[in-house]
Parts: structure tokens; C-alpha cells; sequence
């Protein structure tokens, strides 16, 4: 049982740090590697593989790591607030394992894509139009991946939201900003699905996501937990 403010402040701290190396794995993959290597071209991203095919495994390794870390996170959440609602902190943590397990099988479409580049197997068999076309389905194929998996992501975000509102030992405002993340994602990935040409222009929304779940993670890093005897 966790019912003093030395255990809840130290698994609050531990907390924070998988979380900041949640979001910093994250960037790193999904904005700093892939979006250096995806283009809008398809000859030019599959030219952009090959050229950093090393650089994409890494993000690959990033990537799985990041998930990993996710799950002492989610139990260190479910620990934290339980004892506002127990049934509800239970929910967030089945809508983050599912987005979790939606990301790690969407991997393998990055996967696929560097086996298909680098097996003469593959690469003989289609032209280099083809394969160009391939390889750039398979980043589509990922970003909607990426896309679903957030769906379950936000209704976490926004589970966890109204538990750390609710709560006596966060402060309410980082109860709104998760909150508020977990709307953005949904936004973002429905608009994603149901009106693609307009993905672009609604994507800036994942910023007040980053800005909620990084308050959160800097507030259990720093400050861990205000509780009362």
C-alpha cells in the first residue's frame, strides 16, 4: 500500500522520469527521424531511407523502448490514483495498454519498409516506380496507425485528466491540460481518419498535448506529490 508522502512522492518522481523519456523517445522518432526522412515525394523518402536506413533502425529501437517504458508508467499512474477512483484509474490503464499494444504492432510497417529496401529479393522484383510507392504506402500505413493508437491514448488522457483534477494531492490545473491533451488527440486523429485533407492543418493541436502531458511529467519530476498526513 502506498499511504504515506514518501512513497506517493517516489513513485510520483519515478514516474516523471519515464514519462519525460517517453516524450523525448517520441520526438525523436516521430519528428526528428521520420519526419527528416518522410517527404512528400515518394522517390525522394524512399532516396531519404536508404541514404539513413541505420538512422530509421534506431528510431525503430527508440520507438519500441518508449513503449516499454510506458508500462511501469501506467502501473505508477494506476498506483497514484487509485485512491481517487479506483475503477477509473483502472480504465485510463486498459485505454493506454490497448493504444500501447496498437503502436508496438504498428511498427512492423516501418520494419517492412527497410526489409523491403534492402532484399534483392524485393527490390528485383518491382521497378523502382513500384517500389518508390511501396515504401511510401507503408509510412501512410504507419501514420494511421499512429493515428488509431492515440485515439485510445486520449480517452486515457482524458481519464487520467478528471482523476488528477479530483485529486487532493495534484493541482487542478494539471487535471485540465491532461485533459485537454487527450481532446487534441482526438481531434487530431479523427480528423486524421474522416477528413485527411485536413490532417495538416489541425496537427499543430498535438502542441497543447505536448504542453499537458509535459506540466504533468515536470510536476511528478519536481514536485512529486502534496498530500497530508
Amino acid at each position: 500500500m502506498i499511504n504515506t508522502k514518501y512513497s506517493l512522492s517516489k513513485y510520483a518522481r519515478i514516474g516523471g522520469v519515464l514519462y519525460l523519456l517517453i516524450i523525448v523517445l517520441g520526438a525523436l522518432g516521430q519528428i526528428v527521424i521520420r519526419g527528416s526522412v518522410i517527404t512528400m515525394n515518394a522517390a525522394t523518402t524512399y532516396q531519404n531511407l536508404v541514404a539513413s536506413n541505420t538512422l530509421w533502425r534506431i528510431g525503430i529501437i527508440g520507438d519500441i523502448m518508449m513503449h516499454i517504458l510506458d508500462i511501469p508508467l501506467m502501473i505508477i499512474l494506476f498506483l497514484l490514483l487509485k485512491n481517487v477512483n479506483k475503477y477509473l484509474a483502472l480504465l485510463g490503464v486498459l485505454f493506454n495498454v490497448i493504444q500501447t499494444a496498437v503502436l508496438v504492432v504498428n511498427k512492423m510497417s516501418l520494419i517492412v519498409a527497410t526489409v523491403l529496401i534492402n532484399n534483392p529479393s524485393y527490390t528485383k522484383a518491382f521497378d523502382a516506380d513500384q517500389i518508390h510507392a511501396q515504401v511510401y504506402l507503408l509510412t501512410d500505413v504507419h501514420d494511421y496507425g499512429f493515428g488509431l493508437g492515440l485515439i485510445f491514448f486520449g480517452f486515457a488522457c482524458l481519464t487520467y485528466g478528471y482523476l488528477i483534477f479530483k485529486s487532493n494531492y495534484f493541482p487542478n490545473v494539471l487535471g485540465v491540460l491532461m485533459g485537454n491533451a487527450g481532446l487534441c488527440y482526438l481531434i487530431n486523429s479523427l480528423v486524421l481518419i474522416l477528413a485527411p485533407q485536413y490532417s495538416e492543418d489541425v496537427f499543430l493541436v498535438l502542441l497543447f498535448s505536448l504542453i499537458g502531458e509535459l506540466s504533468f511529467s515536470l510536476w511528478l519530476l519536481v514536485k512529486g506529490v502534496k498530500t497530508t498526513k
